[in-house]
């Protein structure tokens, strides 16, 4: 059994390291909200501009965006994973990260090739760390992100769906539930699926372009797909802050049972030498006699 003190010293130690993980539980939990307003903020755009891509794509059938146009084989897949840039978020990052390589595994051995795009510290160091084909990547994008930022990582994708050198775009996140659950999901962003862009509407209306039809569409298009990495990109930041406020409280919640044990042993030790003590006093007493 060990001693006293270097008992002592764990049950410090061990008291200090909940004091950190109390603390980053309480954070966690305040950005976590403020997330979530984000998130829920973004929604009522995303879906406006959704709307108004599907009303102008079917009022101007004579020009298709090359966004809505299907190839006729997929040679060429580029994946855009969204991760968190830090840690001690429980398995969030892990259970994304594990689908997407899943997905790679299978496109790979279709035959295809494969670009990513990484947004997020995780990904990056992981795709980098797997020997992935990286075509752009973004790290460092803080608990408030900007449109401004992702543009430019986000463009590189689309140039290379434009240009032929990838026919398929797909987008990985951890969709937000609730506080308590996040689910990885890895959906195809381009071409864009005929379900993103249904209406409820069945009323055709008539527009007046200006300067004309196609440069309005595809400004408005590449707004739409902007918008959908933003939602993703703040989804995410939700998630990740309610998985490290529950994966904080958890690890709150062992400490406090490791304490709870290690003061049993102390106790016990203690005891164990008070008793040896007593035994060897009244032993000395009984011989002096």
């Amino acid at each position: 059994m060990a001693g006293s003190k270097e008992i002592r010293t764990k049950i410090k130690s061990v008291e200090n390291t909940r004091k950190i993980t109390r603390a980053m539980e309480m954070v966690a939990a305040a950005k976590m909200r403020r997330a979530q307003e984000r998130m829920r903020a973004a929604r009522p755009y995303a879906e406006k501009i959704r709307n108004v891509a599907a009303h102008l794509s079917r009022a101007n059938p004579e020009y298709k965006h090359a966004f809505l146009v299907k190839r006729e084989s997929e040679k060429n897949v580029g994946l855009i994973v969204v991760t968190s840039d830090k840690g001690l978020c429980g398995g969030l990052n892990t259970n994304l990260l594990r689908l997407a390589v899943n997905d790679m595994k299978e496109w790979e051995g279709e035959g295809k090739g494969l670009l990513v795009c990484p947004i997020g510290n995780k990904g990056f160091g992981f795709m980098n760390r797997i020997g992935a084909k990286v075509q752009s990547h973004l790290v460092g994008i803080g608990d408030v992100p900007h449109v401004e930022k992702l543009i430019g990582t986000v463009k590189a994708m689309l140039d290379a769906y434009v240009a032929g050198e990838i026919d398929a775009i797909y987008l990985g996140y951890n969709h937000f539930i609730n506080t308590m659950r996040q689910e990885p999901r890895i959906e195809q962003l381009l071409p864009l699926p005929s379900e993103k862009l249904e209406t409820t509407s069945t009323a055709t209306w008539d527009y007046i372009y200006e300067p004309d039809a196609k440069k309005v569409i595809d400004d408005l298009l590449l707004r739409y797909i902007e918008s959908l990495v933003y939602q993703a990109v703040v989804e995410n930041i939700a998630s990740e802050q309610s998985s490290r406020m529950v994966a904080m409280k958890a690890a709150s919640d062992n400490a406090k049972s490791v304490i709870s044990e290690l003061k049993l042993v102390y106790n016990k030790a203690r005891q164990a030498a008070i008793t040896k003590e007593i035994s060897e006093i009244v032993g000395g007493a009984a011989a002096l006699a």
